[in-house]
C-alpha cells in the first residue's frame, strides 16, 4: 500500500504555541495553514487515493477537505490518530517541553502521554491499515503522529524518533 502522510496545515494554536488535544476546543487552520493544505493539494493531485483517514481534531479534517477538492473520496476519522494527549492542552508548547524535555521517550506530565505511551495507541492503526484492501492512502495528522510512523516504517531507533520534525503541510511518502 502506498501511504501518503500528511502534518495538517497551520493552525491557530500552533501561532499562539499552544497544545491541543482536545477535539472540542476551537483549533482550526490560519489563512497561511490553509495554503498550505492548497499546495498538498497541488503537490497530490494525481495520487490516486481511495480513502483519507485523520484525526478526530478538526485541524486535520479542515486540511483533508482541502486536498479531498481535487480527489473525492471518503474521508474517516479514527482515534488513534489524534495528537498526544500532553496534559497541558490549552497551555503553551514550552511548558509541556519544559515538564518532559528531560526523557521526551518516557516522561508523562500532568497525566498525559510519553512518546512511548503514544507510539502504543498509534502504531496499532498501521496494522488495522495494513489489512484493508486499499493501494493508495492518506493519513492527514499531527507531527507526533508523523514521528512514530515514519521511525517505525523506517526502523529508526525509538530514541531517534524524538528528533524527527515535520513542517506543516509536509508530506512523507511511504510502503506499508
Amino acid at each position: 500500500m502506498k501511504l501518503y502522510l500528511v502534518r495538517h496545515g497551520e493552525s491557530n494554536y500552533n501561532v499562539l504555541g499552544l497544545c491541543n488535544d482536545d477535539p472540542a476546543d476551537d483549533v482550526h487552520l490560519t489563512a497561511k495553514g490553509r495554503a498550505q493544505a492548497e499546495n498538498v493539494a497541488v503537490r497530490l493531485q494525481d495520487a490516486a487515493f481511495e480513502h483519507i483517514f485523520v484525526s478526530e481534531l478538526p485541524r486535520t479534517r479542515e486540511t483533508a477537505d482541502i486536498i479531498n477538492r481535487r480527489h473525492r473520496v471518503p474521508i474517516i476519522a479514527h482515534a488513534a490518530l489524534n495528537d498526544i494527549h500532553s496534559g497541558f492542552n490549552g497551555r503553551p508548547v514550552t511548558e509541556y517541553f519544559a515538564a518532559t524535555g528531560h526523557d521526551r521517550l518516557n516522561a508523562r506530565a500532568n497525566g498525559g502521554e510519553s512518546l512511548r505511551d503514544y507510539q502504543a495507541r498509534a502504531l496499532p492503526f498501521l496494522d488495522w491499515l495494513a489489512k484493508r484492501t486499499e493501494l493508495t492512502v492518506l493519513v492527514v495528522a499531527h507531527e507526533e503522529t508523523l514521528r512514530v510512523v515514519v521511525a517505525h516504517l523506517k526502523g529508526l531507533p525509538d530514541e531517534t524518533m524524538e528528533r524527527l520534525t515535520f513542517a506543516n503541510g509536509e508530506v512523507v511518502e511511504v510502503n506499508l
